[in-house]
């Protein structure tokens, strides 16, 4: 068959050519398809032309041939369109099309250029398995429904910008040889990339709900710009950089305009979520201005070597006081992860404020959680973020004191340490333990320490008769325990000067009973050393 031609045509009940031969161009542009139209399984070895082309019925290509260019820009597909297991040995051009049911391109072959922009895609887009071996080319279209590129192989540049998902898209184990850039989009469902590999830099611009990276392998550098989205990046493979940043203002497109995102605006807020970073090794990963309050850190390689940029925010622990229970219970506002609040909620007697897990989130104690937080702790210091890292040692002090394993002497000194300074990390704390300990001091000083007078000295000794060198012994009283009127304003001086030279590791120089020689010994020994952790406390909170 050479040219055939059926422009503007009109077929009013089924057009049936199918297993037909198109030796020629076969020319159907502006023609109306009333009926179904079979093309299953013909081969056009010339141009197939459909441009402007209305189907209303079904449209069957399934395991068509075009030997050269698919021209089905601008075609009406008013049911669905079906070029399942088709070839497109040229470029194959559905710009500016209309699909208003499923279109369905599963296992499709584009051996050159797929060009579908501006397209509209009514219903399902299904590209399940399909090969791009050149570019595939998407830019400005609009899915309304679900669009599917699981498994599909992209070859060449996969071009995406400005292109609209009121659905979700879903690109499972879709292989990206050479893309260089992916996005920018909006999506307002889910983008999952699941199980995807990317072979070749590749910079990621998405606007969505939620981003799925599960087992996705990254073979080289990899930038991955965000709005909106909550970002599941459990155990993804990469070896080179890999970047998550937050964008705070819409994307910008090559002509200077920047991308609208209506389809989110019922979303909370731009701001960028990680929900897990399990199995990960994040040696080379870095993440920027990305909300961690939820994000499941327990399984994840080299945690000490990510790298924080911006503002990561980290949930925190509920700071009320708890005061209708024994014994009462009140939290410091810290740092804390989301396998802690988990952990915590689940205990007996949790208080009100800790956040329970959500289905799969698995379980992790004590034992699992101090090496996360000992090596986030790492990170921050690295980063010279000593107050951020300050938080995180004391989750690793807080997991270890509750850990199953620890001795029971080990856990006793913890316990102490916490509860006297909060790990040297709560100077508030220190600070109360030694006003209490100095006034302690003073009170056991005016009731038993200070003497009742001050000892006198008395000189004795014998006067040769006819002269010469004197010898005379000095004695001391002993102190004398005291009586009557103890808490007086002198005796307060007094032992008040005692306590507060003894903070100072100083003697003061007092006369004390034996009692309260020992007290002062006590309280040289204990103060000072609160005011120790105190100052650490300080240091801890404020150095750079």
């Amino acid at each position: 068959m050479g040219d055939a031609r059926f422009g503007s045509a009109t077929f009013e009940g089924d057009a049936r050519f199918g297993s037909a031969t198109f030796e020629g161009d076969a020319r159907f542009g502006s023609a109306t398809f009333e009926g179904q139209a079979w093309f299953r399984p013909a081969t056009f070895e010339g141009d197939a032309r459909f441009g402007s082309a209305t189907f209303e019925g079904r449209a069957r290509f399934r395991l068509a041939t075009f030997g050269a260019g698919a021209w089905f820009e601008r075609a009406t597909f008013q049911s669905d369109a079906v070029f399942g297991w088709a070839t497109f040995g040229g470029q194959a051009r559905f710009g500016s099309a209309t699909f208003g049911a499923g279109a369905w391109f599963e296992r499709a072959t584009f051996q050159s250029d797929a060009v579908f922009g501006l397209a509209t895609f009514g219903g399902l887009a299904w590209f399940e398995s399909a090969t791009f071996e050149r570019g595939a080319w998407f830019g400005s279209v609009t899915f309304e429904d679900d669009a599917w590129f699981e498994s599909a192989t992209f070859d060449g540049d996969a071009v995406f910008g400005s292109v609209t998902f009121e659905g979700d898209a879903r690109f499972e184990s879709a292989t990206f040889v050479t893309a260089g850039s992916f996005g920018p989009l909006v999506c307002a469902g889910r983008i999952v990339l699941s199980g995807a590999a990317f072979g070749s830099p590749v910079t990621l611009s998405f606007a969505a709900r939620r981003l799925e990276c599960r087992r996705t392998r990254w073979s080289a550098t990899a930038e991955i710009r965000l709005r909106y989205a909550t970002v599941d990046f459990a155990h993804a493979v990469f070896e080179y950089p890999l970047t998550i940043a937050a964008e705070p203002d819409p994307f910008v497109l090559t002509n200077g305009s920047g991308m609208p995102d209506t389809a989110l605006a019922s979303a909370p807020g731009p701001d960028v979520r990680l929900a897990s970073l399990r199995g990960v090794d994040a040696a080379h990963l870095v993440l920027a201005d990305v909300d961690l309050s939820d994000c499941l850190f327990t399984g994840t390689v080299h945690l000490d070597q990510l790298r924080l940029e911006g503002a990561c925010t980290f949930d925190t622990a509920p700071s009320s006081v708890h005061w209708l229970r024994w014994p009462p219970v009140r939290f410091t506002e810290r740092r804390v992860l989301a396998e802690e609040h988990h952990w915590r909620a689940s205990q007996p007697g949790a208080v009100r404020g800790w956040n329970v897990a959500v289905l799969g989130a698995g379980r992790a104690g004590p034992l699992q959680l101090a090496p996360v937080y000992r090596a986030l702790r790492k990170a921050l210091e690295d980063g010279k973020h000593e107050p951020g890292a300050a938080d995180f040692y004391y989750g690793e002090m807080e997991m270890r004191r509750h850990a199953d394993d620890i001795p029971r002497g080990e856990r006793g000194l913890l316990t102490g340490y916490w509860a006297l300074s909060g790990y040297g990390l709560r100077a508030s704390r220190a600070l109360a333990w030694l006003g209490a300990a100095m006034l302690l001091t003073i009170v056991l000083l005016m009731a038993f320490g200070l003497a009742q007078d001050t000892p006198k000295q008395t000189a004795t000794g014998p006067v040769p008769a006819g002269g010469g060198k004197v010898t005379f012994e000095i004695d001391k009283d002993d102190p004398r325990n005291p009586t009557g009127d103890r808490f007086t304003g002198e005796r307060f001086e007094k032992a008040l000067n005692v306590t507060l030279n003894s903070v100072v590791f100083r003697s003061s120089g007092q006369d004390l009973t034996t009692a309260g020689t020992y007290i002062e010994m006590t309280s040289r020994l204990t103060e000072p050393v609160l005011l120790g952790l105190a100052v650490l406390a300080v240091r801890n909170r404020v150095k750079r």
